[in-house]
């Protein structure tokens, strides 16, 4: 008896990382790698071409926000799972991640059992999490209506899904080299966020932008005690 394989697309800005994953599932003959891209758009499009069995998301893209294409993924194809394979551990990303649709969340460091493990039970209707969140905690997250998130601010939901990772970024301490490293950008672009990030806000300097991120939630304020 031939088993029908399940259709997996990836959708991640990082070459090498979308090779290592199709290694990965390639050596396990149930899955199928139908399709891959770098950009939102083109992964939106294969899932509508394509009605995927389970879409692997980053929430770092170069066009559209993962967390905004969580949404239309599912309006395309609502049979389609998803599970976020992201660099940000972060409980604000992993929340609406749930809220907005996800199934599952890992992060980008997992072992490779872990992304297995994950897409098993998402392709068998579980929620999963590799952190210790237990199912039960992560379906009470996902029934979180929208405006209980930590960081549903006005100001705050105003910026872009970019601009929101450069904002939790500089918080953190990073400088804008570091946070052009980390998101494979330019530090002119990286700058360029910041000010957008700031005037949006309504913040005068990196302190003010530090204390209004603690105050929302974004970031342990611990972090900057000595």
């Amino acid at each position: 008896m031939v088993v029908q394989k399940k259709r997996i697309i990836i959708i991640d800005d990082h070459p090498l990382f979308r090779e290592g994953i199709k290694t990965i599932l390639n050596r396990k003959p149930k899955y199928e790698v139908v399709g891959e891209t770098g950009t939102g758009r083109e992964g939106l499009q294969m899932v509508k071409d394509l009605k995927p069995d389970l879409v692997l998301l980053d929430l770092s893209l170069p066009d559209i926000g993962g967390l905004n294409l969580i949404g239309d993924i599912l309006q395309s194809s609502v049979k389609t799972g998803i599970l976020i394979v992201s660099m940000h551990s972060k409980i604000d990303y992993i929340v609406k991640s749930f809220q907005y649709g996800a199934m599952g969340y890992i992060v980008k460091e997992s072992a490779a059992d872990t992304l297995l493990n994950a897409i098993a039970h998402i392709l068998n209707g579980d929620y999963y999490m590799d952190t210790s969140v237990s199912q039960k905690m992560v379906k009470k997250l996902a029934t979180l209506p929208a405006k209980k998130s930590i960081s549903a601010k006005p100001g705050y939901e105003a910026l872009t899904p970019r601009e929101q990772e450069v904002m939790a970024m500089v918080a953190e301490g990073m400088n804008a080299v570091q946070v052009a490293d980390k998101l494979f950008i330019s530090p002119k672009t990286a700058e360029n966020h910041r000010s957008n990030i700031m005037r949006k806000l309504g913040l005068q300097n990196t302190i003010e932008l530090v204390r209004y991120a603690a105050k929302i939630g974004l970031i342990d304020i611990d972090l900057w005690k000595e």
